[in-house]
């Protein structure tokens, strides 16, 4: 009986690192509508990466990732979805500090945080490595200097396994 519950939870877990996205519709920095079930990058890995303004560690795991952003997308081809969880004013910094940060992320506004509750992220800054294929296949929680390395590393791993 141990080994079947034990069998259960690893297969529940699994499930959950290889879960698709949900489909909640977000909109963009510039207003546009956009449904998470429909994030793509044209069969390629992506990132989505949630983050806040006030987020100290997230701001500096976006500068981070930007330094290599494009070294990343010409070797790889990965893209970057960052998910913007502020809610009410902040909601009006968000540009403005992408813009002042030349982010080149696709950026979202999940000001209810619905994305983020449907996949269980409780705090932020959240990493989510989704396959061609659209599943997730890595999460990672916090930042600590150099991370972004080992995000990179992921995404390769994935386009060599193909």
């Amino acid at each position: 009986m141990k080994r079947l519950f034990v069998v259960s939870i690893l297969l529940a877990v699994a499930g959950m690192l290889s879960a698709q996205l949900p489909s909640i519709s977000l909109r963009d920095i510039d207003g546009n509508t956009v449904n998470t079930s429909e994030l793509s990058n044209d069969g390629k890995p992506f990132i989505i990466d949630f983050f806040a303004t006030w987020c100290k560690p997230c701001n500096r795991e976006l500068d981070a990732i930007s330094e290599v952003y494009q070294e990343w997308q010409e070797e790889t081809g990965v893209k970057i979805f960052a998910v913007s969880i502020d809610v009410g004013q902040n909601v009006n910094k968000v540009k403005p500090l992408v813009n002042s940060h030349n982010w080149e992320y696709d950026v979202l506004l999940d000001t209810n945080s619905d994305f983020k509750r449907a996949l269980g992220i409780q705090t932020i800054p959240y990493v989510l490595i989704v396959n061609g294929e659209g599943q997730i296949v890595y999460r990672h929680n916090g930042y600590t200097e150099g991370a972004e390395a080992e995000l990179i590393e992921k995404v390769r791993e994935l386009i060599s396994s193909k």
